[in-house]
């Protein structure tokens, strides 16, 4: 069905392309997305990049990151420029803040028609003026189902339980890790409460000894191999690797989950921008956002684009869980500075040190100081009053 699907796009694409812009004449951009997140020709799909330069004359140069963190950092260092940028909700809130974003021209994107009323007027781009949703998702757990116990499932705690200690994946970014530590807590994921975050730091410090390792997209190697057993990760993702390996399954998490929207962006400094324009609106095309989510199983937040889907994956509860389901989700805003600054800092500590957070180590120490204080006042004190029995029992002996 779904190489089906594939062959009838392309010859929809042959036959009835569109023209995406009427100024994008050639030349090339520069494309930075998370790693496996379009789909590129593998098992019969479109290649989304290469039907984009056959039917615009535009080069596409695709580079990957892992983590918003990791490419906010690319970002902000410079020594790269890029033309388009995929990032997530509270990262592209972060980027508007600090003026990193172009504002988008759209007239040259009039496949934004097709973006669905309930993802658009986000908070993290009230006005709908420097983004346009690519995807949208959920993260939960992915657990191998030949050595996970059922019994032990459906709560975040599956992930401190030493059952299974070396066969644990942990997220590699603080974000999502921290997120994972305060559902478990029952805290907001956008807690700024300095004891919050230290208590969630608190918990990955509990968990650090159960972990295999802290990865992003090595997870799917590791699970699809069995080399570990129990992962969180996004929904879409699972989809994928439960394709490879069908002993893998999912849950949502009783205490909660991230809800997210990935997007298009065009960041400050790009060298093509009617060109990055473009690109967007191809991919706002309901049978290419159709096609490419089909193959990366994430959600579409283009209705349309579910005509050119394969029914099994548009009907599922993974990739479109029930608004039941939805309603335990939260979203990351963009925290303060301060907050980013304490749960960074935090996290290094985790992933370092292993160990409590410099608050509880002085906390330590100053316990110490005071008990040892303590300690040799009434070692003086003790000698005072020797010293006194003794004067008196000399001044007695004598008279």
């Amino acid at each position: 069905m779904k190489r089906l699907c594939s062959l009838l796009l392309c010859a929809v694409l042959l036959v009835a392309s569109l023209p995406v812009s009427a100024s994008a004449d050639g030349g090339s951009i520069n494309v930075y997305n998370w790693g496996q997140y379009i789909s590129d020709g593998s098992d019969g799909y479109i290649d989304v990049n290469k039907a984009f330069t056959e039917e615009t004359g535009i080069t596409v140069n695709y580079m990957t990151f892992d983590s918003n963190e990791s490419m906010y950092t690319k970002l902000k260092t410079g020594g790269s420029t890029y033309d388009v940028i995929i990032p997530s909700d509270y990262m592209i809130a972060k980027l508007i803040s600090e003026g990193m974003l172009e504002k988008l021209d759209f007239s040259n994107i009039p496949n934004y028609r097709y973006i669905d009323k309930a993802y658009r007027d986000q908070a993290y781009d009230p006005k709908n003026e420097y983004s346009v949703p690519y995807t949208w998702g959920t993260v939960g757990v992915i657990y191998n189902s030949k050595y996970v116990d059922e019994k032990d499932i459906g709560s975040w705690d599956l992930l401190w339980n030493p059952k299974y200690s070396g066969k644990i994946l942990m997220f590699d970014n603080p974000r999502d890790a921290f997120a994972i530590g305060e559902l478990k807590l029952g805290y907001s994921l956008n807690t700024e409460d300095r004891d919050d975050l230290r208590n969630a730091s608190y918990e990955l410090i509990q968990q650090k000894p159960l972990v295999q390792a802290y990865v992003m997209d090595q997870i799917f190697d590791k699970m699809e191999r069995e080399e570990a057993w129990i992962a969180p990760y996004y929904a879409g993702d699972y989809l994928l690797m439960a394709e490879e390996n069908p002993d893998l399954k999912f849950y949502f998490p009783e205490e909660g989950f991230n809800l997210f929207i990935d997007a298009c962006c065009i960041p400050k400094g790009c060298q093509n921008k009617e060109g990055a324009e473009a690109y967007i609106n191809f991919l706002c095309r309901p049978e290419i956002s159709g096609e490419n989510l089909d193959y990366l199983g994430y959600s579409t937040p283009i209705s349309k684009a579910k005509d050119f889907m394969d029914p099994d994956i548009s009907a599922s509860e993974i990739a479109y869980p029930t608004e039941e389901m939805l309603a335990n989700g939260q979203s990351f805003l963009n925290l303060s500075v301060e907050a980013n600054h304490e749960m960074d800092a935090l996290w290094l500590q985790v992933k370092t040190q292993g160990g409590v957070d410099a608050y509880a180590v002085w906390s330590m120490v100053a316990l110490v100081v005071l008990l040892i204080a303590y300690l040799i006042f009434r070692k003086i004190r003790r000698k005072r009053r020797i010293a006194a029995r003794c004067a008196r029992w000399k001044t007695e002996s004598r008279d």
